[in-house]
């Protein structure tokens, strides 16, 4: 595999000229499993396997997994401030920074797992109810500009695809 192909397994996300109902559904679908398959990816890991970059200069696979629901949970909260404040300024974060935090280097991979599977209940519970007029409000990203709620599912939808796919390329190149 390539540089590209390894930071970037399942290709780049591409923002659509819309986003229809079924691209819409397929993306709340696809988070309402990630947390299981982000589980399946890592099953049977030892300790050595979860501190092994799944690239030349990428993050860990434990990395990785903590990774995931920080970013999500800044994902739901932006929905849920996207739902009840008008095109509110979101704060991105420092995704390097935080992935160098005591938490994330200490804590057992698992307590970021059960956090993902918490937070994506609430989530998608959250958005399986919502009408055409709430999946088109928007929050205001600082460096993307005005972001649709519908679009952020599908962005979504494909971050938590993009790294199971760090780890599952990772485990087929090392034979795990």
């Amino acid at each position: 595999m390539t540089g590209t192909s390894l930071q970037y397994p399942v290709g780049h996300f591409t923002t659509p000229d819309a986003v229809t109902p079924a691209m819409r559904a397929a993306a709340i679908d696809e988070i309402a499993v990630l947390p299981a398959a982000m589980r399946a990816a890592v099953q049977g890991l030892t300790l050595a396997q979860l501190e092994t970059p799944y690239r030349d200069g990428g993050w860990t696979v434990r990395q990785v997994v903590h990774h995931v629901p920080d970013s999500h949970v800044h994902a739901y909260t932006r929905v849920k401030f996207a739902l009840t404040e008008e095109a509110p300024t979101i704060r991105p974060y420092d995704e390097a920074a935080w992935s160098e935090l005591p938490d994330v280097i200490a804590l057992p991979i698992d307590v970021s797992l059960t956090l993902l599977e918490a937070i994506h209940a609430r989530w998608i519970a959250c958005v399986r109810g919502l009408s055409e007029s709430q999946f088109a409000r928007v929050f205001v990203h600082p460096d993307l500009g005005p972001q649709r709620v519908d679009l952020s599912l599908l962005r979504y939808a494909w971050h938590g695809r993009h790294h199971v796919a760090h780890i599952t390329a990772l485990r087929t190149r090392m034979g795990w």
